[in-house]
């Protein structure tokens, strides 16, 4: 339906349950949204302190008709004709309604303080797994004494946090885009770790291990690694040598059996088609099963072909619709769980028709995330976040693909090309494929 052809109705006759349209800016009024089904006769009351004399409302998404309009009396004026009157709007310094409003743009500048934040912690965790990768073998001793902290720095934030978001990175931030899929495995499966509340010491094994999963490509040739094409047998035979590669190299280091086995396996697949020993079911090591999910999920967001890259929501409906057989269902099912339907970086569509990108979900409630909306009056830098958690009349109706957005709404919301995540341990959240 085309704005031209909504109905309006005049401020008497709101009631709640009608689907209205704010023909205002969004500074202009205290709501999240500019179109909602109102909820109670308080928000009727914030409505007409707004100035306006009618609004536009969809029938079709109301439940019910206006009230009736009040009789006109002999030598009144029509309220519809009133309604097109000029309203002269009170000024917003002395609007008491826009308090509310000015607390959540004070709420959004703390966010993105929090944002900026996370992000300086993701690109100093990013480049301490480059210097961990680099020197490996150079200062082996030292290399894995600081992966350790590093493992338990992240370990002890995420098992004694609260609650847990899980935030959605910028594009190749700081440069440390080669280390992102080490990162992203590590995160994701301490946080498949939290969910069943594996003891500390079995999470820092696991940390490690995700961490170091892929040290055996060191001695695959770059040609292999970075071939565009379908590798032939001997190729392939070759690649799948990396797990066996990486338990060498962990040894030669004086790593755990619980480290070196999540290195061995992070290819095992449940139904016995992963490599390199095809193991079947919980043969598999529990820690190698959390791997493997962790890292084949981070394999379909970002393959090496971005072309080819699923959404995150693409990719855990992939996994859990079409290859389910090849993980632990229990796991898989903590995987989705923690992740939620639409993961962070996922484009939504909600039950408003607004449009946003996921940019941090609450493990606790992962089908209340925060989005940044698109709303083409708001400049793309003040974007509002929208924590779906204090909604509860708005809900994600429906994920879309970044290529079928509008040029700008895809510029307005920027998706990632390359999705990678972090956490934010520190407050609770809303509150303040080759390698």
């Amino acid at each position: 339906m085309r704005d031209s052809d909504t109905p309006y109705v005049a401020i008497d006759q709101l009631r709640p349950g009608l689907y209205v349209h704010l023909d205002l800016k969004w500074f202009e009024h205290p709501f999240a949204f500019n179109n909602f089904k109102i909820k109670d006769e308080e928000q009727i009351r914030t409505i007409r302190s707004l100035g306006v004399r009618k609004v536009r409302y969809d029938p079709a998404r109301s439940d019910g008709l206006p009230t009736p309009p009040v009789p006109v009396q002999a030598g009144e004026t029509p309220p519809a004709e009133a309604a097109e009157e000029e309203v002269e709007r009170p000024a917003l310094k002395e609007h008491p309604a826009l308090a509310a409003k000015r607390a959540l743009i004070e709420k959004i500048r703390i966010q993105r303080e929090a944002a900026a934040r996370i992000e300086n912690a993701f690109v100093d965790t990013a480049r301490t797994i480059r210097n961990v990768e680099k020197n490996l073998l150079v200062n082996p001793q030292e290399t894995v004494e600081q992966a350790n902290r590093l493992i338990g720095q992240i370990a002890d934030s995420i098992l004694s946090a609260p609650d847990l978001a899980i935030h959605v990175m910028s594009d190749r931030i700081g440069g440390e885009d080669l280390y992102f899929h080490s990162l992203n495995v590590t995160m994701l499966a301490l946080m498949m770790a939290r969910d069943i509340k594996l003891p500390a010491e079995i999470v820092q094994a696991l940390g490690m291990g995700a961490l170091l999963h892929d040290a055996g490509l060191r001695d695959v040739p770059d040609k292999i690694l970075m071939k565009p094409d379908p590798l032939t047998l001997a190729e392939r035979n070759l690649y799948e040598m990396h797990c066996q590669y990486g338990v060498d190299i962990g040894k030669r280091l004086g790593l755990s059996e619980a480290i070196l086995t999540v290195i061995h396996e992070h290819h095992e697949l449940f139904d016995g088609s992963g490599y390199p020993r095809r193991l079947r079911g919980e043969t598999i090591n529990l820690l190698g099963r959390i791997v493997v999910i962790a890292n084949y999920y981070d394999e379909l967001c970002n393959p090496l072909d971005l072309a080819k890259a699923l959404t995150p929501h693409e990719a855990l409906a992939t996994m859990f619709a079409r290859l389910r057989p090849k993980f632990d269902p229990k796991l898989l099912q903590v995987f989705v769980r923690c992740l939620g339907v639409y993961p962070p970086g996922t484009v939504v569509q909600l039950s408003n028709g607004v449009i946003g990108m996921v940019a941090t979900i609450n493990t606790a409630k992962p089908m209340k995330p925060t989005i940044v909306a698109y709303d083409e009056e708001v400049p793309k830098d003040e974007a509002i976040l929208v924590n779906l958690d204090g909604e509860s009349e708005v809900a994600i109706v429906k994920a879309i693909r970044p290529s079928q957005l509008p040029r700008e709404i895809y510029n307005y919301l920027s998706p990632r090309k390359q999705v990678s995540y972090y956490f934010d341990p520190g407050t609770p959240p809303q509150d303040a494929g080759k390698s």
